[in-house]
């Protein structure tokens, strides 16, 4: 097999994937997965479709993340690494589908309005 390359994005966030068979390893911007993400709970966000399918061990993935927050670029990455394995296995995506890793979240920061503090928020109104 060889490789396969997936976008993910959430908020500013854009992770590239490159997935190749292998053992495992998660390098991301020529970093280990513990490294660049120390928190567990990113950790195990971004495993989730390869746990989903069973496939944790199966291939090496190269991720190159730029923009966004570390939630965002764990988000991405999640949604990165989905779309590789239905590139791989079509017959994944409902599975996936099922667990919401195949959607890509639309929300992201409103624009700050002129005349405004910031996108919502009004300056305070005197009637005098």
């Amino acid at each position: 097999m060889e490789s396969v390359n997936a976008v993910g994005r959430r908020k500013a966030a854009v992770a590239r994937v490159i997935v190749k068979e292998g053992n495992g390893a998660i390098t991301i911007n020529k970093r280990p997965l513990e490294v660049y993400f120390p928190s567990s709970i990113l950790q195990y966000i971004i495993k989730q479709p390869l746990e989903t399918l069973d496939v944790l061990g199966n291939y090496d993935i190269h991720v190159n993340l730029d923009g966004g927050g570390f939630k965002g670029q764990a988000e991405a990455l999640r949604l990165a690494i989905a779309r590789a394995l239905v590139k791989i296995n079509p017959e994944d995506k409902p599975a996936l589908r099922k667990k919401g890793f195949m959607t890509r979240d639309p929300r992201a920061v409103e624009r700050k309005k002129p005349g405004q503090p910031k996108a919502r928020k009004r300056f305070q109104f005197s009637k005098r």
